[in-house]
């Protein structure tokens, strides 16, 4: 009788002939995913990958398979490590807008998401130029709220804040037009879209138009002409928001250093702006007739 036939043929391979049968791309794969999501989440949130770095080893030494535990461990460390960057980001020279508001604040942040990717970080002198203009804009039409939105990450001079290009030192801000509704009526800390940003104010026929023609292929400047049906039919209230970039190109000049303004051209002949602080920001950064860019020195 052959020896082959003391051998079950169902019998399990042997432990080597298993280790070299194993897929080896399943491993490259999941580094390449582990990878990516650092990647994003440091895009997003500056601190996001470092905090899933951690949940990720944390998981592992305590054995966790599931993916709900383990999205709990991740929530956990990136809860602990954006409220310890409003601790250490005084190092950095920055501090944090608050998006804790009550009725009595008339700066605000236009949306809780802003803190909660970090992207609510300026320098100590940007802070007191915010709170001054919300404070103005508050004695000259009593009631106001200034609504602010992108501001910076915490930590790291240069890093980018996406997708503006200039968000990177702490040094820049953001804030919302103040707007009416159809019939005139003011609408006081309300914005077309729901984080402030891409509900455009189109150009009227003759405007100036300073990118029309061009075709860049690297660029910011989105139209998002799909959405903008989606948002309601509010208008700039003109009297605040010239009041603002007022106060900005004078005392905010003068006793905060600040250095730039950037609004799409057609909107700041339509308010009659002529002071040379305000500043097209060029074809390839995103549009600014959805909200106002400001930089100190």
């Amino acid at each position: 009788m052959s020896r082959a036939l003391h051998h079950p043929p169902c019998a399990p391979p042997s432990p080597r002939l298993w280790e070299w049968q194993r897929p080896q791309g399943l491993p490259v794969f999941r580094f390449a995913l582990h990878a990516l999501i650092v990647l994003v989440l440091t895009l997003l949130t500056q601190i996001g990958g470092i905090a899933y770095l951690v949940a990720l080893a944390a998981s592992r030494a305590w054995g966790l398979r599931r993916f709900l535990p383990k999205l709990a461990i991740f929530l956990l460390c990136y809860a602990g490590a954006t409220f310890t960057a409003t601790f250490a980001a005084p190092i950095f020279g920055r501090v944090p807008l608050s998006c804790i508001a009550d009725a009595a604040d008339r700066l605000v942040v236009r949306s809780p998401i802003y803190c909660l990717l970090n992207r609510n970080y300026v320098t100590p002198e940007v802070h007191d130029l915010a709170k001054a203009l919300a404070a103005h804009m508050d004695r000259e039409f009593p009631g106001t709220v200034t609504v602010a939105l992108d501001a910076n990450f915490p930590f790291v001079r240069g890093f980018p804040l996406l997708p503006h290009l200039s968000h990177a030192d702490g040094k820049k801000l953001d804030f919302a037009y103040y707007y009416k509704d159809v019939d005139g009526a003011f609408l006081n800390g309300a914005t077309r879209s729901p984080i402030g940003y891409f509900a455009f104010e189109q150009p009227a026929p003759g405007d100036e138009l300073p990118c029309e023609g061009r075709n860049d292929w690297l660029t910011t400047r989105w139209d998002f002409n799909v959405l903008q049906p989606l948002f309601p039919a509010y208008r700039i209230e003109e009297q605040r928001t010239s009041a603002a970039i007022g106060w900005l190109t004078s005392e905010g000049v003068t006793r905060f250093g600040l250095q730039k303004i950037f609004i799409e051209p057609h909107l700041k002949n339509a308010l009659g702006i002529t002071d040379s602080h305000i500043r097209f920001q060029g074809c390839r950064a995103a549009r600014h007739d959805d909200h106002i860019h400001i930089q100190v020195e």
